[in-house]
């Protein structure tokens, strides 16, 4: 009689997971399109209360996944980023195969370049997060219709990042603290290409060198950075390296 039992439990539950089609107007089916003509009319919140409902008495539907989705889309919709970021990267965990992945991996960069603060002098964390998705989506999808766009945020974060560190580096440079100061030039040169910025950090390294009396380390990046930086970055090069030496045989 058990298995008898059992049998009809685990019928009645392959039925029910069956049913759910989009083919079928399955209660799953009518909250789902109901939720989406909410998010049409911009009633984010009741829209999220159908989604919620779908999720909670249909898991095996075929519209649970997409409502997963949907929610993801109402946070962002609302300017909720963290929260779309959060949402977008689970369903990217949770179906890391599913068509939907280049809109997911657009989304999730976009929710990160969207809390991106006004001025760079602030936390960019969101922008190195913006950067990694945004790379994930052009390198994993070449042909995707957002790449364009997404390969021009990569720059404005970038940009952004740039500019803090050299905010940073040329802060501890004006305030004599020349050791910090080098330390953050020298980040700079290996991690940025932008010739002018690395340009400014090869020259702010010697001179770095020489107002914290490390001669010897003065006369070793100049000898390194001679045949890097331009004209005028060299003259100042120069100019430091024979002072490093004259004070080195001072010593």
């Amino acid at each position: 009689m058990k298995y008898l039992f059992l049998s009809i439990t685990i019928l009645s539950f392959f039925i029910a997971c069956s049913s759910e089609t989009p083919q079928g107007k399955t209660a799953a089916e009518v909250l789902y399109k109901e939720a989406n003509q909410l998010m049409a009319d911009k009633h984010y919140n009741l829209a999220l209360e159908k989604l919620n409902t779908l999720k909670s008495q249909y898991p095996y539907s075929f519209y649970a996944k997409h409502a997963q989705l949907k929610q993801a889309d109402i946070s962002f919709l609302q300017e909720n980023y963290v929260e779309s970021a959060a949402g977008y990267i689970l369903f990217k965990d949770l179906h890391p195969k599913d068509e939907q992945i280049p809109y997911v991996l657009w989304r999730i960069a976009e929710s990160y370049f969207n809390q991106l603060p006004s001025t760079f002098d602030r936390d960019l964390d969101p922008a190195n997060e913006a950067i990694k998705y945004y790379t994930e989506l052009t390198s994993r999808f070449p042909n995707y219709e957002k790449n364009f766009e997404a390969l021009k945020r990569i720059q404005e974060c970038s940009d952004m990042i740039e500019n803090k560190e050299k905010y940073i580096a040329d802060y501890y440079y004006k305030t004599d603290a020349f050791e910090s100061a080098k330390f953050r030039y020298l980040g700079i040169i290996s991690n940025f290409a932008d010739k002018e910025l690395v340009n400014h950090a090869r020259v702010r390294v010697v001179l770095s060198a020489l107002n914290a009396e490390n001669f010897d380390e003065c006369i070793k990046y100049a000898g390194e950075y001679s045949d890097k930086v331009d004209e005028k970055g060299l003259s100042q090069i120069n100019e430091a390296k024979n002072e490093c030496i004259k004070n080195r045989k001072h010593d």
